[in-house]
């Protein structure tokens, strides 16, 4: 057989740095197209944020507990279909979440209807239909737009093409509100001083887009809040999260690629503005190398991008004002947890897979005072017969765990604060509660090597989102980054479009 020529995807090799789910998307992409592929990650299993670790025989979701995209059209659909691999088995989640707002009983139900979801926030929320109206018609072009795939933010004429394809005349009914922000928005309808809805809003955007409702870009937010909806919808897994990334691990073995766990990537070599190389250490038996790529896609943090090149030496340096951008950045949040395991007798008749607290007005959305939880389903794969798992988590800042002093004592305080609010709904007692596991941003640190152990990616403000986001293409030529700091943002849904988009920039650049 005649040797390849240097332009055919079968002798380019493409060095993916991080196994979660953007990663894993981008390595069997490009090995069902004929790529080299070579998957790197310090963990010891894949998946990322979206992995998972059993205890007793629960399996515990480490931190994604939802899928969005598995519709018909839907991005994980598209993926799956060109890998030829199954899509999991999966439920809708209906409701998507159900929200408790400060000395209320009476949930808020984001119902999956349409129409039954209307007539839940007419009552919830009177006087605010014209709000709800404005985001519905900004998601339903938006979401064709995306469809389209574009490439967010456009970095050379190629991106630019296929941005200016995609667009519609729809889609330029978007553009009087790019620079608007949901607070801004809120107030334009009079809606300002409503706190119930301010706060409910504050409280499902921090999930997605990881600030308020003020800060929020409105196109992001009509998005995020569109999506659970059908013919959209949020969907709970059977088995476990890990199922996404075992399926990605099985399409890219099967089309040569090769993942390597336990083994670290501690610099990615460039020579005259051009990636080509990078060095591994194996943690097993510490032996280092470097591994020569033509293409390197990091499925790291922009923070951890900076770190893996180096710090610029010269001002001629690519990434000189790539670095002085992301140290611009706002801290980003970092997340508490609490895994149980419990007797089903603990979870109260027909609860929704997931729900949301607040129990303070006054108090920050996140430390305990508020708190995402998500509920396992009898049969669901998550636990034994008879038992169920409950994953509680908040928001916190990163900062307190890694200044604290007595890193175990505050570790404990919030253990028991946690397991103290949940007791309001659930039947916690020394009887129901079989495994107690706690994780901190030191413990996402240390198994997903992202920095300070942050969560969710960039922030979705005006300055931060879509066109004025972190492309995928970076300043250093066939260095790729991929994943929650990139459009669309965080979820499984976001960073395997990144993954999709990244995949397509590769192809059109050899």
């Amino acid at each position: 057989m005649p040797r390849p020529s240097a332009h055919t995807p079968s002798s380019c090799r493409v060095v993916v740095v991080g196994a979660g789910i953007g990663g894993l998307t981008t390595a069997a992409l490009l090995a069902r197209r004929g790529y080299q592929v070579l998957v790197l990650d310090q963990a010891i299993v894949p998946g990322g944020c979206a992995s998972t670790f059993k205890r007793r025989g629960f399996t515990f979701d480490v931190g994604a507990t939802q899928v969005a995209g598995l519709e018909p059209g839907g991005i994980h659909h598209r993926i799956f279909a060109e890998l030829e691999i199954d899509l999991p088995e999966a439920t809708p989640c209906d409701p998507a979440c159900a929200v408790y707002l400060p000395g209320e009983t009476d949930a808020i139900q984001v119902w999956r209807d349409p129409q039954r979801w209307q007539q839940e926030r007419q009552r919830q929320f009177p006087g605010s239909e014209p709000f709800w109206q404005l985001l519905a018609t900004l998601f339903r072009h938006s979401w064709q737009f995306q469809s389209r795939d574009p490439v967010l933010p456009p970095r050379n004429l190629w991106d630019v093409w296929q941005t200016v394809h995609a667009v519609r005349p729809g889609t330029l009914l978007t553009l009087p509100h790019t620079f608007s922000t949901v607070g801004q928005v809120l107030r334009w309808y009079g809606l300002g001083d409503d706190r119930r809805l301010k706060t409910f809003l504050d409280l499902q955007l921090k999930l997605y887009s990881q600030v308020s409702a003020e800060e929020t870009a409105l196109l992001y937010a009509a998005t995020a809040l569109g999506v659970s909806q059908e013919p959209q919808g949020l969907y709970h897994l059977q088995g476990s999260m890990q199922v996404l990334s075992d399926r990605l691990v099985a399409a890219l073995t099967r089309d040569g690629g090769t993942l390597l766990m336990r083994h670290t990537v501690e610099q990615i070599d460039t020579t005259n503005g051009k990636a080509t190389a990078v060095r591994i250490r194996n943690q097993k038996t510490g032996e280092v190398w470097t591994e020569p790529a033509d293409h390197v896609v990091a499925n790291v943090t922009a923070q951890n991008l900076v770190q893996l090149v180096g710090t610029p030496s010269s001002t001629g340096h690519p990434l000189t004002g790539y670095q002085r951008r992301v140290d611009k950045l706002p801290p980003a949040s970092g997340a508490f947890v609490v895994y149980l395991g419990v007797d089903q007798s603990a979870v109260p008749a027909n609860c929704p897979p997931h729900l949301q607290f607040l129990y303070d007005y006054n108090g920050p959305i996140g430390e305990n005072n508020s708190l995402f939880v998500s509920v396992s389903h009898p049969g669901d794969g998550r636990a034994p017969e008879g038992k169920a798992t409950i994953i509680a988590s908040s928001f916190t800042d990163t900062a307190l765990w890694w200044q604290n002093d007595d890193y175990s004592v505050l570790k404990q305080h919030y253990t028991q604060e946690a397991i103290a609010r949940l007791s309001a709904v659930f039947n916690l007692t020394d009887e129901t509660m079989i495994h107690v596991e706690a994780a901190t941003p030191r413990t996402f640190a240390h198994f997903t090597g992202r920095e300070q152990g942050s969560v969710g990616g960039i922030g979705q403000r005006v300055a931060t989102f879509g066109p004025f986001g972190f492309a995928n293409r970076t300043p250093v030529q066939h260095l790729w980054l991929v994943g929650d700091s990139t459009h669309p943002g965080e979820g499984t849904a976001g960073v395997s479009y990144s993954a999709w988009t990244v995949v397509r920039q590769i192809e059109a650049n050899p």
